[in-house]
Parts: structure tokens; sequence; C-alpha cells
């Protein structure tokens, strides 16, 4: 070989190791590219997610807050529409503060007594506790105790205090003398 040809075998032999070494680059190159691409792809789901929660997050404090509301707003509702069925009561007794006749104040008091009735009836609480019922102790507070013969057991002989129950919720018990 001579030295012409030598230095052309080298010559290729450099272009070689080049386009190995710009191979080698450019593969890396494109690896690093890829990379990017990946985490730029991965930057935008995060931010899609904290975007998601960030949303829920603020309908979950929304729902919280007017459901705070809606309460507060049902309880005024009731306290007012309960207060407005007792002003009647109230007045009644107004009234029969007012006779100094006896019976008249007797006969205004029994109103109260029927317009309470009536105004319990309209929200729905009934009393129960009556002479002649079974003892219950999940409706009855057994206050007295008698053995007498001629009344079944458990029998109701007096009632103190009646009770009273909206639905299934006890709000009073009734306070009862019973037998045996």
């Amino acid at each position: 070989m001579d030295k012409k040809e030598k230095q052309e075998q080298n010559t290729a032999e450099e272009k070689a190791e080049i386009k190995e070494e710009l191979t080698a680059e450019e593969v890396l190159q494109a690896e690093i590219d890829r990379l990017k691409k990946e985490l730029e792809k991965r930057d935008a789901d995060a931010k899609e997610q904290t975007d998601k929660y960030l949303r829920l997050a603020a309908e979950y404090d929304n729902f919280r807050r007017r459901s705070r509301e809606e309460k507060d707003a049902l309880y005024d509702s009731a306290v007012s529409d309960t207060v407005a069925e007792l002003l009647p009561i109230i007045d009644n007794l107004e009234r029969a503060t007012a006779f100094e006749n006896g019976d008249k104040v007797k006969e205004g008091l029994q109103m109260v007594v029927n317009t309470v009735a009536a105004t319990l009836g309209k929200i729905k609480v009934e009393e129960f506790g009556k002479t002649g019922d079974t003892f219950d102790p999940q409706l009855h507070n057994a206050v007295m105790h008698v053995e007498d013969d001629e009344h079944g057991e458990g029998e109701i002989l007096e009632v103190f205090q009646k009770g009273y129950k909206k639905g299934n919720k006890i709000i009073r018990f009734a306070m009862v003398k019973t037998a045996n």
C-alpha cells in the first residue's frame, strides 16, 4: 500500500468513526427529545389532574356552604311556622285574663286547651297516655304503682302528665300511675 492509499484508508476510517459518533449523538439526541416529550406530556397530565382536584375541592366547599345555608333556612322556617301556630294560643290566654267572671275564665281556658290540641294536630304532634291504656315503658313513666285486683296487669289508672310524640320521636313521656 502506498502512502496515498494509506492516507485514504485512514480518512475513510476517520469518516466512519465520525459517522458512528454522529449516529451515537443523533441516537442520544433522539432519546433526549423523546424523554422531553414524555416529560411535557406528564406535566400536562399532572396539571390536568391538579385542575380537576381544585375544581372538585371548590365544588365540595360550595356544596357544604349551600347545605349549611339550607339547614339554617329550614330551621328558621320551622321556628317561624311553629311560632305562627302558637300565636292564637297566646291570644286566647290574653282574652281569658281579661275576664273577671270565673265561668268566663274557665270558658276562655277551655278555648285555649282546644286551640293547643288543634295546633299540635296541625304540626302532627300526637298526645298519648290515657287512663285505661296499657303501660308501655317506651312511652310511659310510671311514678306510682298500686295493687288492685279490679284492674288488669299494667293498666294505667291515672295520668299525671300527658305524653307527646311526633312520628316515632318521643317529645315527652307520659307520667302515669299503674295497677298490678
